[in-house]
């Protein structure tokens, strides 16, 4: 152990002494040359981690000092699997610890619902390492690893577009529903999370060649390879995340769950539209219902519950009329296109397109202002489903505007009217004109949707 640290310490030095040399014979070989007093000021930069030493013994008092429902006893079998998460592969520890307080919150209140020991969430790390998207070689899923099969013995279906094994409020439901059955058959937890691993066919069978035996220590050299590893981990990781400060294991910014509430449209729609009409970022729509797999929810699924961000829930809510009648199965564009507008004003002249490259400091609002559009229209251009762009990206803009683009004029009985533009939108037309909501454009004009197309006149006044 020593040995690697002083080896760590010269890989370290080496290039500060080389630097050192380098300015000592330069000296000597221009003697006369001054030089800046600050620039004889070495400056070590030292890019290392502490690793605190320690011993058996130490982690065995540690661990017996525990105060935990899951308590066990350390065997070198454990030992290195703890030495392998402190010390050779710190970090997937750390990224554990990047991500754990983005469940282990909801792992506790449902161990607690099914008066599991809290300890269990653990077992999550070994099987996903906290991804509730990941897939193992032979087809399990999510955070909890479930097959197919078992799955849908607890509720979880899939198909191309949605995967309930994914979705970490499910999945973690049916785990403890899984686990605690395997509790009931084998009267030990260890056992049960054995089964979990290798399917309690094979916990019987090394039960049977071991002569009867009941703990996993008991049955282990009977167990398949990969289960022999497979609680000796999860014990190695509960020790490790009850004793972060004992191996200098720290975040200096940890994650932390977004807090959300669920709401249950009851539509087929595309989570690009629904971020589009909620002011949301997909990324976030996606990163909160990970069970979305194609970033579509079909008609077999419209009841699914979609989490929404807390922010946004009192907007939806007030707009959940417009919003719902915009998720359509089959949506039609509701922002208006610009070759229907051809089409449809053949009078009118074509719109030709340039090219712009996105410079430092611009955003969508900026450029649409330098170039007389607006930034829904660079988005339908562009097909941009977020308001981030990149520098060095380019951007399509179409720039002969048709006339009477943004004017609203009055028509023979007094009323204010508006020609529908490309780009447009109920959504949009309301913002432009802050008098009026989409419900009231919509009732003033006696609409029976969100649809909208280019050249349509809307009395707005």
């Amino acid at each position: 152990m020593r040995r690697k640290t002083v080896a760590a310490f010269i890989i370290v030095l080496c290039p500060v002494i080389f630097t050192f040399s380098q300015t000592v014979e330069n000296k000597f070989e221009n003697p006369d040359q001054e030089i800046d007093p600050e620039e004889e000021l070495l400056t070590a930069n030292y890019h290392y981690e502490f690793i605190p030493d320690f011993t058996y013994d130490m982690v065995k008092e540690r661990i017996n000092a525990m105060d935990s429902e899951m308590g066990f006893e350390l065997n070198e079998r454990i030992f290195a699997f703890i030495h392998y998460f402190a010390v050779r592969n710190r970090d997937y520890t750390k990224m554990v610890l990047e991500r754990k307080d983005l469940f282990f919150p909801m792992f506790d209140s449902i161990m607690q619902k099914h008066d599991m020991p809290i300890e269990i969430k653990y077992l999550s790390i070994i099987e996903s390492g906290l991804d509730p998207q990941i897939r193992s070689r032979v087809g399990a899923m999510g955070l909890w690893q479930f097959m197919p099969a078992t799955g849908r013995m607890y509720g979880m279906g899939y198909n191309r577009d949605i995967d309930d094994r994914m979705d970490p409020v499910k999945a973690t439901e049916s785990a403890a529903k899984y686990l605690k059955s395997l509790y009931r058959m084998f009267g030990d937890w260890e056992v049960a999370m054995a089964a979990y691993n290798c399917g309690p066919g094979n916990v019987r069978k090394a039960i049977r060649r071991s002569g009867g035996k009941k703990t996993f220590w008991e049955i282990y050299r009977w167990l398949p390879r990969e289960t022999r590893g497979y609680v000796p981990q999860f014990q190695a990781m509960l020790y490790l995340l009850n004793h972060l400060d004992e191996h200098n294991l720290h975040l200096e910014d940890p994650t932390y769950a977004v807090a959300s509430r669920e709401v249950r449209l009851n539509k087929a729609f595309n989570l690009e539209k629904l971020a589009e009409l909620t002011e949301l970022c997909v990324a976030d729509l996606e990163a909160l219902n990970p069970s979305i797999k194609s970033r579509f929810v079909p008609e077999t699924n419209k009841t699914m519950a979609i989490r929404i961000p807390e922010a946004r829930m009192a907007y939806l809510e007030e707009n959940f009329s417009w919003i719902g009648d915009s998720l359509a199965n089959k949506p039609t564009n509701l922002i208006a296109s610009a070759s229907l507008w051809n089409e449809e004003n053949p009078g009118m002249p074509n719109r030709e397109p340039l090219t712009y490259r996105v410079r430092s400091g611009d955003v969508l609002g900026s450029i649409a202002r330098r170039h007389g559009v607006t930034v829904s229209e660079i988005k339908y251009w562009n097909n941009l489903s977020s308001n981030l762009i990149r520098v060095g990206q380019k951007l399509y803009i179409e720039t002969d505007s048709p006339p009477n683009r943004t004017v609203a004029t009055t028509d023979n009985n007094g009323n204010k009217t508006y020609i529908v533009q490309p780009g447009d939108s109920l959504w949009i037309i309301s913002r432009r004109h802050s008098s009026l909501s989409v419900e009231d454009i919509k009732r003033i004009n006696n609409l029976s949707s969100n649809s909208i197309k280019p050249g349509q006149k809307l009395v707005i006044g």
